[in-house]
């Protein structure tokens, strides 16, 4: 079992208290970003959403919003189609079955349209500040990369995850494997040579040559 404890402490060392990129002020504006920010950049959904949050400032008013004005809006971020979609169809969720407000438990957030278990996850430890790991397309490749895991599928990840990280750390590691992610261990020549976790690495002792 890889050394969670250390890698923790190095990339804390890296990154310090690390937040969410994406730019929000309630628990609607979060769960709307990052939906939007399913395989699109934080930086194109924050371009995005600082119109779409003057157009519909409340939850109310995106679950009335008409689907081809959405569109229109979010098309930049990729899939705007489904996402449009999803995002009219949570709003009235939540509007319907919560009183207009974003739930924080998990079997909540996953009966609403277009939420899964990454934006749940993402939505209760960022709005709602408690423990939860989501696995986003970074966190599973550095984890698996680090060898902290061996998981097939982000499902796998996460709970593997859960068994690895002490609880009081899972939001904290989240974050930390994102922008280790997203700045280092990218997907396409990721930085190998300038890593802090080198000597923690399945990847770079099977794939790097001395």
């Amino acid at each position: 079992m890889k050394n969670t404890k250390d890698i923790y402490n190095i990339l804390y060392n890296k990154f310090g208290e690390a937040k969410c990129e994406l730019d929000f002020s309630n628990n609607y504006e979060l769960i709307v970003a990052v939906i939007l920010s399913a395989r699109c950049t934080d930086k194109r959904v924050n371009i995005i959403t600082k119109d779409l949050f003057k157009k519909y400032p409340t939850i109310k008013d995106l679950a009335q919003a008409k689907i081809e004005e959405l569109e229109k809006m979010i098309y930049s971020c990729g899939f705007y189609k489904n996402k449009a979609k999803n995002l009219i169809a949570m709003a009235n969720d939540v509007v319907n079955n919560f009183n207009g407000v974003v739930p924080s438990e998990f079997e909540q957030l996953t009966s609403l349209a277009g939420v899964g278990r990454k934006t749940a996850n993402v939505v209760m430890a960022v709005g709602f500040s408690k423990q939860a790991i989501a696995v986003d397309t970074h966190v599973f490749r550095v984890s698996n990369r680090l060898g902290i895991v061996k998981a097939k599928n982000p499902l796998d990840c996460e709970l593997s995850l859960q068994k690895v990280v002490d609880k009081d750390k899972w939001a904290q590691f989240h974050h930390f494997l994102v922008l280790f992610g997203r700045y280092v261990c990218k997907s396409q020549n990721p930085n190998c040579k300038n890593c802090e976790l080198c000597d923690y690495c399945e990847y770079v002792k099977s794939n790097i040559k001395n």
